[in-house]
């Protein structure tokens, strides 16, 4: 049996008289990627950023590896967790070497620089071409490419990313989800993604979640949330995005 690397039970959030959590319960298994689909406004951002506490539920515990974050240091959490936000964040007065070593260097970390480099290899930007270039030098997928490697650069076991790849063009949003995937699966991590994009969802995760109005509609794995919705918003949702005719492929 899988352990489970987060987890919300019963997590409520309000902001003044919206709610924008409802009494979600969802557990991610250790080496799973779960996607967080829906409207904008349902939601999916908000449970994301109760795993780090940028955002602290009314209701309810989270968990991360069965420690229940309340009890938690937030900045020691923010530390042990990647952390890849929609515009990626980066501080443009630091060039990106030093962007990427950001945790490491707040962890004191003496090989910072070398495993700095490392990351910047692993998502295909080379050391030695990028290290020392402003972050406005930068293509908007580059960007992208050294937010995803300062997430990774200490190896953290859980990765959560808010829409990572939604401001790119098609041809650079393709590469570089082809790029995540293949990079998850080789370092075995777990993720949390927001995305409005199913397709992207289909393509990345184990499991998909669609949440609509602050509540869980459906979890499931692809293959069975294309082939089995489990409700009218679900299946509206794959109409309207045009997939379910990858119900064989799946």
């Amino acid at each position: 049996m899988r352990s489970i690397a987060l987890e919300a039970a019963h997590v409520t959030k309000r902001f003044g008289s919206v709610v924008a959590l409802d009494d979600v319960s969802i557990a991610v298994p250790t080496g799973a990627c779960v996607a967080l689909v829906g409207e904008s406004g349902s939601g999916k951002s908000t449970l994301l950023r109760c795993f780090n506490r940028l955002v602290d539920p009314d209701e309810g515990i989270i968990r991360v590896n069965d420690v229940a974050v309340a009890a938690t240091d937030p900045i020691a959490l923010r530390r042990r967790i990647g952390y890849v936000p929609q515009d990626g964040g980066l501080l443009p007065h630091w060039r990106v070497l030093r962007n990427v070593e950001l945790v490491l260097r707040l962890n004191r970390d003496p090989r910072a620089s070398e495993r700095a480099r490392a990351a910047l290899s692993m998502v295909g930007l080379e050391p030695e071409t990028f290290a020392e270039r402003w972050p406005r030098k930068l293509s908007g997928g580059q960007r992208q490419r050294v937010a995803i490697a300062r997430a990774l650069a200490a190896e953290p076991s859980v990765v959560l990313l808010d829409e990572p790849f939604g401001a790119l063009d098609a041809i650079t949003r393709s590469e570089l989800q082809e790029g995540f995937a293949a990079l998850r699966k080789r370092l075995g991590m777990t993720c949390v993604l927001v995305t409005h994009d199913l397709h992207e969802a289909l393509l990345l995760a184990t499991h998909v979640a669609v949440v609509r109005r602050g509540r869980l509609e459906q979890v499931a794995a692809p293959a069975t949330l294309v082939g089995d919705p489990a409700t009218d918003y679900v299946r509206m949702l794959l109409q309207r995005a045009r997939v379910a005719q990858l119900a064989d492929a799946l």
